[in-house]
């Protein structure tokens, strides 16, 4: 047997993890294409205990430093394929394959894209896909956030708190979202609801300066936010059968152990924290995912 614990991602989950694990002199190594992952590319984090104001980088390589410092191995890698053996699972990444008693995944989700003009040319010059991660920045700005599902109304309304205006485009002239949601964004003077329009293309010289929609008309806007969907990344693991919900997020016990034995999951993947995808959320689930290996390798 290779280590005690595989874990794949090595982001806000996974690093915290691997420390963790090292600190139970558990033997583990932490696979990610991507150092850092997502967190590790946003310009700047302000909701991080303790760092009033810090780069996501930073963040990250403090992260893996401990990681590293605590006994944790990390592998800058792809994995491939993941199989169960009888021992436990056999990992295959580009370069290598592992053995290993346990697994925890933590390979996050993916945002959906519009696919738009400009969309990934502004992305962080302000074009984000989390209202709750960079809202903050936009205090007393004109925002543009596109959506039709809770998660859009939510995140309008989060940012009527902050933002000077909101205008919420969705293509339809009814929303997909709980009817508590519309009727509390309806409530807001700050939130404009911009119906049966998509987005064509987004502008501006450095930074992102106007939306403009398909019926032509522009939206001044220093800040463009989607809200559409995001994806699960649990393609690694769906040969193995496990117990998905109905958005195919993982579901874990209380322990973080999905429906298969021997394989955790944390962070953004799983039914866990309410779904509330956060970095910290994401650390404290991998923490918690550690400890409960450790106590399954107490007891044999």
């Amino acid at each position: 047997m290779d280590y005690d614990v595989v874990i794949i991602g090595s982001g806000s989950a996974g690093l915290p993890a691997g420390m963790y694990a090292s600190r139970y002199k558990l033997k583990n190594v932490v696979i990610g294409r991507e150092p850092g992952g997502a967190l590790a590319t946003s310009h700047k984090v302000e909701n991080w205990p303790g760092v009033l104001s810090a780069s996501g980088k930073e963040i990250m390589d403090n992260f893996a430093n401990h990681a590293v410092n605590s006994g944790s191995e990390i592998l800058q890698d792809t994995v491939s394929y993941i199989a169960k053996t009888d021992e436990g699972f056999k990992i295959t990444t580009t370069n290598k394959e592992i053995t290993s008693k346990f697994v925890i995944l933590a390979s996050g989700n993916t945002y959906r894209k519009l696919g738009v003009p400009g969309e990934a040319e502004f992305l962080w010059k302000w074009v984000s896909y989390c209202a709750t991660c960079d809202g903050n920045f936009f205090k007393n700005r004109d925002v543009v956030l596109v959506g039709g599902w809770n998660t859009a109304l939510t995140e309008a309304l989060y940012l009527s708190e902050l933002c000077n205006k909101v205008y919420l485009v969705h293509r339809k002239d009814t929303f997909r979202a709980e009817n508590i949601w519309v009727e509390q964004a309806q409530k807001k003077d700050n939130i404009e609801f911009v119906l049966n329009e998509e987005v064509d293309h987004i502008s501006g010289n450095f930074f992102l300066e106007e939306v403009v929609l398909k019926s032509g008309k522009v939206l001044k806007a220093d800040g463009f936010f989607v809200a559409i969907w995001s994806d699960p990344s649990i393609e690694l693991v769906k040969d193995l059968h496990p117990e998905i919900d109905e958005e195919n997020c993982l579901v874990v016990d209380k322990r973080q152990e999905t429906s298969v034995k021997w394989l955790y999951a944390a962070g953004d993947v799983t039914t866990n924290s309410n779904k509330f995808k956060q970095t910290i959320m994401s650390a404290a689930e991998w923490c918690l995912a550690a400890d409960s290996i450790h106590e399954d390798m107490l007891r044999g």
